[in-house]
């Protein structure tokens, strides 16, 4: 056992003795040839254009930063977000209805009828058959039963155009047929 020991421990220091300063050195002359041989290729980088300052020819016409531009400006916006709050101010303030918790596409209309010589449409949500008359909210966009014919059911929903402001579309309901 101690001998295992020896001959283990001679070994290790002849392995660590033939990592010595000689292979350093080797390694080194090659480190520098390499490094001489190597030579970089940077592009040259293309001169800035010239700057050729503009005349303003404007004068005349309103200053883009003056304070009457600005309030130009801020009346036309005042004037579209009255015309916007009056248009969603009312949907606002109004009690919502059991189907306005739901969007439109959630929402199937399975049949109509006449009632008291009006029409309703018959709208199922969740397993469930609601009645809708002109005048009754569905979906999410404050969508308002306008018409309902044999085939489907009109709204006029208030939604955000891409700018934010409030507008009025169209959108329907259509008959489901019943896949057998």
């Amino acid at each position: 056992m101690i001998a295992w020991r020896m001959i283990s421990g001679l070994g290790l220091a002849l392995i660590l003795a033939g990592c010595g300063a000689s292979s350093e050195s080797e390694l080194q002359e090659w480190m520098t040839e390499q490094k001489n041989l190597t030579k970089p290729r940077v592009k040259p980088i293309a001169e800035p254009k010239q700057f050729k300052p503009e005349s303003y020819n404007e004068e005349r016409a309103v200053e883009p930063f003056s304070k009457e531009k600005l309030t130009q400006a801020l009346r036309r916006e005042s004037s579209q977000a009255s015309v916007n709050g009056a248009l969603i101010a009312p949907e606002l303030n109004r009690r919502k209805e059991p189907l306005e918790l739901f969007p439109l596409d959630a929402m199937s209309l399975v049949g109509n009828l006449v009632k008291a010589g009006q029409p309703v449409a018959l709208v199922k949500v969740d397993n469930l058959l609601y009645q809708v008359k002109p005048g009754n909210y569905l979906g999410q966009n404050y969508g308002r039963v306008m018409k309902i014919t044999e085939t489907e059911v009109v709204l006029r929903e208030i939604v955000q155009d891409a700018v934010g402001e409030w507008v009025e579309r169209t959108a329907s309901l259509q008959l489901q047929e019943r896949s057998k």
